[in-house]
């Protein structure tokens, strides 16, 4: 199960630079039920994702890099490029009046940004994810204050319907 929260962003961190940087394409073969294909970096990857926003089935099937460019071959619409940052989250916040007694051990809890720079044509969009162990942790988490607008719920923030869109590339 995939529980993630997506944000767009005001600004960059700091020392971006620094993190790890993973370099990412992938490209839908179906977008209901999502199939997807990816590269990230060396590896590759098919990936079937249920419905849903915050939280969906997400199955992972490890893919040869000539199935992956066979596979690409058959994908329709826009193949997504992005760099991918992982931003491990120092101090987690979190709205305690929405958690139950039986979570409230936040200490525990190891969180990361998957902070995602997209190239051409969805330049310059930047999407922020942060995945959660279970739906109460994800609801109750307060953004960082780079973040801006919580775009979990909005569908049009999901790479398949991205991959759908109209470009002018």
């Amino acid at each position: 199960m995939e529980i993630e929260r997506k944000f767009t962003v005001t600004r960059l961190p700091e020392n971006l630079s620094s993190y790890p940087c993973r370099i990412i394409e992938q490209a839908y073969l179906n977008t209901d039920p999502v199939v997807r294909i990816r590269r990230e970096d060396d590896s590759y990857y098919l990936t079937y994702k249920g419905k849903g926003l915050l939280a969906r089935e997400e199955y992972n099937l490890p893919l040869n890099e000539e199935s992956y460019y066979h596979l690409r071959e058959k994908a329709d619409g826009n193949i997504i490029s992005k760099k991918r940052y992982i931003i491990p989250i120092d101090r987690p916040q979190f709205d305690m009046t929405r958690m139950s007694s039986s979570l409230k051990d936040i200490d525990q809890i190891s969180l990361f940004v998957e902070l995602d720079i997209f190239d051409a044509p969805f330049a310059p969009l930047v999407i922020a994810e942060v995945e959660f162990p279970d739906k109460e942790t994800a609801e109750s988490f307060l953004p960082l204050d780079w973040f801006s607008q919580d775009v979990t719920n909005d569908p049009a923030y999901h790479n398949s319907n991205l991959s759908r869109q109209k470009t002018s590339s």
